[in-house]
């Protein structure tokens, strides 16, 4: 019995440093069961508060705090595994109970130093309990710096895309609002910074997995939302403009859905890596004939009708249309139009394009 409480502690504690170098460490997509359940423990309650919330705004202010919590109690969930972990293992080598066993660890994992034993054996236990608790809180307070300089990267271009796409982004409110101030030829500008963006999101938030959960500062605001923005307003331009420069547009479109189906590859979340253009999608052809009017009444000139578009427009989108409403729903992002249901509401919150007033017109 003790030879198999024994083996229990010792799995016990190196699972435990297997996630924490999985999750803290190792720089590549990797997550370890024991990181799932404790992120799961943390989103279940607030999850729950915020389905029986009925506005946009409440549900924001109840899954805020959600992700920062979740870091902090993955950090707990290290130390009482490691501490359960090295009980076990002095239970097995001094035949020590329970109580005795948390006690002679608990003092050596923490260095509180009251307790010892004149053992070799239990020494040497004692001696990597000491080291364990100090190199997880030291690792963990090293990867917060990482993890914020990342998040703080990431929203620098979610907050600059609010006043070219509205709150919450819409992707032909950016084309609109590039079109009423005359700036339809540097919309290429804008896919080339999210070409970057990207990539830089693709990388951070498949090293540290908890940044998708990270919400941003105002409650209009996602990041997952302005990503879908931007891929449909470059989908677009191709769809209706074929004479102008494609390029950019290309380069976003496609570094956009690389980097949800790299973030879908830790999530576990299937996806289909080659669909055919002529799938259908869920975005329904009158939805985009109201967006093509939209963008034309604000001056943003088109090539090809919404009919003739449309073909080339669904072509686009299929390539991230299931993967973007899949993780809307997950991450119950602010329901903005064109990014599908979420768990609990259906409605959509639109952008409201400006007046764009002067002193010859100023109403």
């Amino acid at each position: 019995m003790r030879a198999l409480v024994g083996a229990i502690g010792a799995l016990i504690v190196l699972g435990t440093f297997s996630s924490v170098l999985r999750t803290l460490l190792v720089p590549r997509a990797t997550r370890s069961v024991l990181t799932r359940v404790l992120h799961k423990m943390v989103q279940v309650p607030f999850q729950f508060l915020a389905d029986r919330c009925r506005s946009t705004e409440a549900r924001e202010r109840v899954l805020a705090p959600m992700a920062a919590l979740s870091v902090v109690f993955h950090l707990v969930g290290w130390l009482t595994a490691a501490w359960l972990g090295y009980s076990m293992l002095q239970i097995a080598v001094s035949g020590f109970g329970v109580g005795d066993a948390l006690r002679e660890t608990g003092v050596a994992f923490f260095t509180l130093g009251f307790a010892s034993s004149r053992h070799v054996q239990l020494t040497v236990l004692d001696v990597l309990a000491a080291a364990t608790g100090p190199i997880i809180i030291g690792l963990q307070i090293g990867y917060l710096p990482a993890l914020y300089s990342a998040y703080s990267r990431r929203e620098e271009e979610v907050t600059m895309l609010q006043a070219r796409a509205g709150s919450p982004p819409w992707g032909p409110e950016i084309l609109a609002r590039y079109a009423q101030i005359g700036l339809t030829d540097r919309v290429g500008e804008l896919f080339r910074a999210w070409e970057r963006w990207s990539a830089q999101v693709s990388e951070s938030h498949t090293s540290y997995v908890v940044l998708s959960r990270f919400r941003s500062p105002r409650s209009g605001d996602n990041w997952l939302i302005s990503l879908l923005a931007v891929m449909d307003a470059a989908a677009m331009q191709l769809a209706l403009n074929p004479g102008l420069p494609q390029g950019d547009a290309r380069l976003a479109l496609r570094a956009g859905f690389v980097c949800l189906r790299n973030i879908a590859g830790v999530w576990r979340v299937p996806f289909d890596p080659d669909p055919s253009p002529d799938t259908p999608i869920q975005l329904t052809y009158e939805e985009f004939a109201e967006a093509v009017a939209h963008i034309t009444a604000y001056g943003y000139p088109v090539e090809r009708t919404a009919e003739q578009a449309w073909p080339y427009f669904c072509g686009w989108r299929v390539n991230y249309e299931d993967l973007a409403y899949d993780f809307a729903r997950l991450l119950d992002a602010v329901p903005a139009p064109w990014s599908g249901p979420r768990r609990r509401h259906t409605g959509h919150v639109a952008p409201v394009t400006p007046v764009d007033r002067t002193p010859d017109a100023p109403r």
